[in-house]
């Protein structure tokens, strides 16, 4: 995740709008959103009069979330899930498959563990994940060219470039560079490693955590997921 070009390339969407629905459906008050990035999300969520807890380990992001948000509903926090509060929130979710960013067993133990940690009683946990059986990174590596965005304060032309390393078991990174096209500057360049779980580990993991209803969902509908889904979307109960 890039702060400087993340939300001009990531434009509001189908999965968006699944989560609001969800949440709207579950008629939850208090919500802590982990992994809230740039708040490109999270501040549209505040409209609807959400008390929020938005949490990111990436400073830069949390400033310029900050900077976006007038609504008064939203608690920034430079942080982790061992900021989210014990027996607090109606929901937890994350977005925009940061499941995906926790690459040991360990440190998805970890969050998960917070996460069920911090709910209510009733509260819900949901996040969303790649389906690997899709093999997207399939396309992915397919597709040479590259995004395009402004730099927000000079107006300048920029050019998202991605390299794709390929998979260590079930890790696989690449490397995504920013370029000014106008002056030839290299803005960015950065590492970058998600993990795909498949769906069965996923579940057993939330299971030992202590999750006693587990649903999901396949392709931003609300209908269960199969093996040809290409998102997953996870809605557990505590």
């Amino acid at each position: 995740m890039i702060p400087l070009v993340y939300d001009q390339i990531n434009l509001w969407g189908k999965d968006d709008e699944f989560f609001l629905a969800l949440l709207k459906r579950l008629k939850v008050e208090s919500i802590a959103d982990l992994g809230c990035g740039t708040g490109r999300w999270t501040t549209h969520l505040a409209q609807y009069g959400y008390t929020i807890t938005a949490i990111d380990p990436h400073e830069e992001a949390i400033k310029l979330a900050r900077s976006k948000d007038d609504s008064g509903n939203v608690k920034w926090i430079v942080g982790d899930s061992s900021n989210l509060q014990t027996n607090t929130y109606d929901a937890v979710i994350m977005t925009a498959n940061v499941a995906q960013v926790f690459l040991t067993d360990d440190s998805w133990k970890q969050v998960i563990s917070d996460v069920f940690r911090s709910l209510k009683v009733g509260g819900h946990f949901i996040f969303d994940t790649r389906n690997p059986l899709v093999k997207v990174w399939e396309e992915w590596e397919k597709d040479m060219s590259p995004d395009v965005a402004k730099d927000r304060l000079s107006g300048d032309p920029l050019e998202i470039y991605t390299e794709y390393e390929g998979f260590e078991q079930d890790v696989y990174t690449f490397y995504e560079t920013v370029k000014n096209t106008k002056t030839n500057e290299v803005l960015v360049h950065e590492k970058m490693q998600i993990r795909f779980r498949n769906q069965g580990e996923l579940d057993e993991s939330l299971k030992q955590a202590g999750f006693s209803k587990i649903e999901t969902y396949g392709d931003w509908e609300f209908k269960y997921a199969n093996s040809e889904s290409r998102s997953f979307i996870f809605h557990c109960v505590k």
